[in-house]
């Protein structure tokens, strides 16, 4: 039998698709996905994804985050080690964020970064073999939304969740922007970092995000619009 995007998958399937378009250019492979030689098989349950530039991979309801090279992640500092810092990213076990990792950082000039703060990352190093390293800047030094998140609200959801809110497609972000202002950090590891006028709404954001896993995007439009109109005092 075929797989063909779309399709639901198990663990030992064999993808043709995939090996058929790596002929041809190349290809990525994402999460629930391994290259054995010449074959590609799939490592996890859930449908195959793929995306314009020949991305692929298995979405699946998960939890337990693995760390993978190029992911923005949220994590919460837990120890100080020398000039290392030790993050809880989520994964089985701390990633290290040096102090030079920060945007214009120098032994003189050294982050302002406490245990227990939370900071938003980009996975660095990510190897079953080596310890997970994170960066607070991106490959021209700037740290642009990275480094320390200030006050806000941190809540952990599924892999699968952050994933269907990044998703250009989806109208949650976008629809909730329209009613109120607020700030957002997703971390490819399952959490969400937001921040609005007031922690009434900040809570009504959180609550909106973790109600829409399940929702078709109307359902999700209808579900923003409830939850402004109860802000707004409109719905007793």
């Amino acid at each position: 039998m075929r797989i063909s995007v779309g399709d639901v998958v198990l663990p030992g399937d064999s993808c043709e698709e995939i090996e058929a378009a790596g002929e041809k250019g190349k290809v990525i492979l994402g999460p629930g996905l391994r290259k054995d030689i010449d074959k590609i098989f799939v490592t996890k349950p859930g449908v195959l994804r793929k995306r314009a530039s020949n991305t692929f991979w298995v979405d699946s309801y998960q939890k337990r985050y693995v760390p993978s090279r190029g992911e923005n992640v949220i994590g919460i500092v837990v120890q100080k080690a020398g000039d290392i810092f030790r993050v809880d990213v989520g994964g089985s076990c701390p990633a290290s964020l040096s102090y030079l990792s920060f945007e214009n950082a120098t032994k003189k000039n050294r982050p302002e970064v406490q245990i227990g703060d939370v900071v938003y990352a980009k996975m660095l190093v990510a190897s079953k073999d080596m310890e997970p390293e994170l960066v607070c800047v991106d490959s021209t030094g700037k740290k642009g939304r990275m480094g320390v998140l200030c006050d806000g609200f941190v809540f952990k959801c599924s892999l699968n969740l952050v994933r269907k809110i990044l998703n250009p497609n989806c109208p949650l972000l976008n629809s909730l922007k329209n009613e109120w202002p607020f700030e957002i950090a997703a971390g490819m590891n399952g959490r969400i970092w937001i921040k609005a006028s007031s922690m009434r709404e900040t809570i009504a954001v959180g609550n909106a995000i973790l109600g829409c896993e399940y929702m078709s995007d109307d359902e999700i439009k209808s579900l923003c619009s409830n939850i402004a109109a109860i802000l707004a005092g409109h719905v007793s």
